[in-house]
């Protein structure tokens, strides 16, 4: 019987061990403390930084207006025991043991909190100039490149290109974004939806080449596959990311084909005492009927809640929040809550030409997704109108002057 249990009467486990020091593996070591675990608490960081917020790495960090991001978390007080610069190499499930460089480490309760990492462009390693924004140490290697005004090419126009390539344009550089497909964001909306964000590019002074395949990186240009070449001082590479979860091969954990813990709808994975949070992690969600792999950080904020209450012998309730996610991109503030893939109808509400328009996709007459440019009322009603499932009446939502929430069935 564990100290734990002989002081509470509880089964909790002793010793909790969170391998992955960002947003959501620090949000579970806190809510662990928070929701009355009283065993040890041990966080696992590869960086050697303090924990730190990605999102300000983009913006803040890189353009110098910021130092850090660190965690405002006071891990002593919390009794949360930090182990930095330490790479985890793998877990064996059934000894209840993480393997390190430094030597084992046991556990009784294991959470997976290693989240993405960025997907390489094919050739770009080891040339002099290309970059990724993923760390801090990212962040900080090309804060001087901007500095320097060099003429930037960022590979991928996807939400991360599109925030560097906002940021570039602010320090001053020329910036060329090359993607292979016809448009922006190709992968995350809808071609009628992402259509009009690719006037924002030169609107800003941003060069935006589709159709374009980077055919190789030389040192001081990129080259594409028409043969035409794009001089580069720095690359930026932002093609998207996968689970980083490599370290689990041959562990018996299962993945799904993306890299992806498959983590059950309280955030068990298939091994025994080990759950799965934050970017690494699928869920089956019953509000979508599908698995969700969602890399943002407000998934990364609430699935903690859930697997501390999975720890500490609470009975959670099923992990199946509306997604959401922001950027800031151009000039504008964009965001979106929800999963469209299954919408049957789309209604905008104001000109996407104009600063300020939302789309909402419905099924059944039910928002199931909105995105909302310059519009975050829209954004907080919709929100809470998805959760509730509540009827809409199309023709009210086309209104851009009428509230969502007046224009209900």
């Amino acid at each position: 019987m564990s100290e734990q249990t002989q002081e509470s009467g509880t089964s909790q486990p002793r010793r909790v061990v969170v391998v992955g020091a960002g947003m959501a593996g620090v949000q579970t070591a806190v809510a662990v403390r928070e929701q009355g675990f009283t065993g040890s608490v041990t966080l696992i960081g590869a960086e050697p930084h303090q924990p730190y917020d990605r999102p300000p790495l983009s913006k803040a960090v890189l353009l110098g207006t910021s130092e850090g991001s660190a965690f405002d978390v006071d891990f002593e007080a919390l009794g949360i025991e930090l182990t930095l610069g330490r790479e985890v190499l793998g877990v064996r499930p059934g000894d209840h043991e993480l393997d390190t460089a430094e030597g084992p480490v046991p556990y009784d309760e294991l959470v997976l909190a290693t989240g993405a990492e960025p997907i390489l462009l094919p050739g770009a390693e080891g040339v002099p100039g290309v970059h990724l924004l993923r760390t801090l140490d990212d962040a900080e290697r090309l804060r001087p490149v901007l500095a320097r005004q060099h003429d930037v090419v960022v590979v991928g126009a996807g939400w991360i290109g599109a925030e560097f390539a906002t940021a570039a344009r602010e320090a001053g550089c020329a910036v060329t974004v090359v993607e292979a497909a016809d448009r922006p964001l190709a992968g995350a909306l809808p071609a009628e939806v992402a259509a009009p964000m690719a006037a924002w590019y030169a609107d800003h002074g941003v060069t935006l080449r589709t159709h374009a395949r980077v055919e190789r990186v030389e040192p001081g240009a990129v080259v594409l596959d028409d043969g035409s070449r794009l001089p580069a001082g720095a690359v930026v590479v932002g093609i998207g990311a996968r689970p980083a979860t490599g370290w689990l091969a041959g562990s018996g954990i299962e993945l799904g084909p993306r890299g992806d813990v498959l983590a059950d709808d309280h955030l068990r994975t298939s091994a025994p005492d080990v759950h799965a949070v934050g970017d690494c992690a699928s869920f089956p969600s019953g509000r979508y009927g599908e698995r969700l792999l969602i890399h943002h950080w407000d998934n990364a904020l609430q699935g903690p809640r859930t697997v501390a209450a999975n720890i500490v012998g609470e009975t959670p309730a099923v992990y199946d929040p509306v997604p959401y996610f922001w950027s800031e991109q151009f000039g504008r503030f964009v965001q979106y809550v929800g999963h469209h893939a299954s919408a049957d109808a789309t209604v905008w509400r104001g000109d996407p030409a104009g600063p300020a328009w939302t789309v909402c996709w419905l099924l059944d007459d039910r928002l199931i997704a909105l995105l909302a440019v310059g519009r975050p009322r829209d954004l907080a009603q919709g929100r809470r109108l998805i959760e509730a499932g509540t009827p809409m009446d199309p023709a009210l939502l086309t209104d851009p002057a009428r509230p969502l929430k007046a224009a209900t069935a």
